[in-house]
């Protein structure tokens, strides 16, 4: 499940696309199909929680997400591609020796385009990226107090709000309510937001750069996780059977699945 630490890991591996030139643009979606960046190199590639952005020598940026079936994969040219039935929306072929690079997104749910001079004004409402350098000197405090700000809001609601605080998904969601022993719904105002927000950079600050996501310090498939995934199975600390409901706040919110242990998790 692509979450910030995923696209953190996808930026890193496509730096190889800084000063390639684009040989040949195909946007695969409506409302962009006519931008082209053909003949501009790629000055910048870098992630903002869940999203990605690609900044190229002619003054735009192609702003992409992944949502949850969404992938990039990289080909040389005329290669055949490795995503049988998935639906390509963003193709770039980049300048490379000996063989151009054909770098494909699949499925992506979002794919946007707009100048450069504008990131600001069109991103600014996302929260601190828990995975950027200075979480610790502005990030931390200013989530904090955008998730102070609806003090009766499920902790498990507002740690998926990418505008309290970038790159949290579902399933760092399950964990970190684990880890901090509270149970999803708990009003944010029943927590302790600095053990909240210490716990969830920790936690995927050290996933950033691995490739099998682990919360419970074991990497073996089956064991990396505590509750995430996992009702009916008992508890790795008490041995109770994990719990699975589904948690929505408000009307405009999607209604998602929560895990909890039933006793190292308390309700609210």
């Amino acid at each position: 499940m692509p979450e910030g630490d995923s696209v953190y890991q996808l930026a890193k591996r496509l730096q190889f696309m800084r000063g390639r030139e684009v040989l040949r643009t195909s946007l695969r979606v409506p409302s962009v199909a006519l931008e082209s960046f053909d003949g501009q190199r790629v000055q910048r590639v870098w992630p903002y929680g869940k999203h990605l952005f690609m900044q190229f020598n002619g003054g735009k940026v192609l702003h992409t997400h992944l949502k949850m079936e969404g992938t990039w994969s990289i080909h040389r040219l005329g290669e055949k591609w490795r995503k049988p039935g998935y639906k390509a929306r963003v193709v770039l072929v980049l300048s490379e020796t000996p063989v151009p690079i054909e770098l494909v997104g699949f499925e992506l749910g979002l794919v946007d385009v707009f100048r450069a001079n504008e990131y600001a004004e069109r991103m600014g409402y996302l929260g601190p990226d828990v995975l950027y350098p200075d979480w610790d000197s502005y990030g931390k405090e200013e989530a904090k107090r955008r998730l102070a700000v609806i003090p009766d809001r499920p902790i498990g609601s507002a740690l998926l709000d990418q505008k309290n605080l970038a790159g949290v998904g579902n399933e760092y969601r399950a964990e970190i309510c684990f880890l901090a022993g509270l149970h999803p719904k708990t009003p944010v105002a029943h927590t302790d937001l600095d053990k909240v927000l210490d716990i969830t950079r920790r936690i995927m600050w050290a996933n950033r750069n691995s490739p099998i996501r682990v919360t419970t310090g074991v990497k073996r498939a089956g064991e990396n996780g505590y509750v995430f995934g996992r009702e009916g199975q008992p508890c790795r600390r008490c041995g109770a059977p994990i719990h699975k409901d589904t948690l929505q706040w408000g009307n405009d919110e999607l209604e998602r699945l929560i895990w909890w242990c039933p006793n190292c998790q308390l309700g609210p």
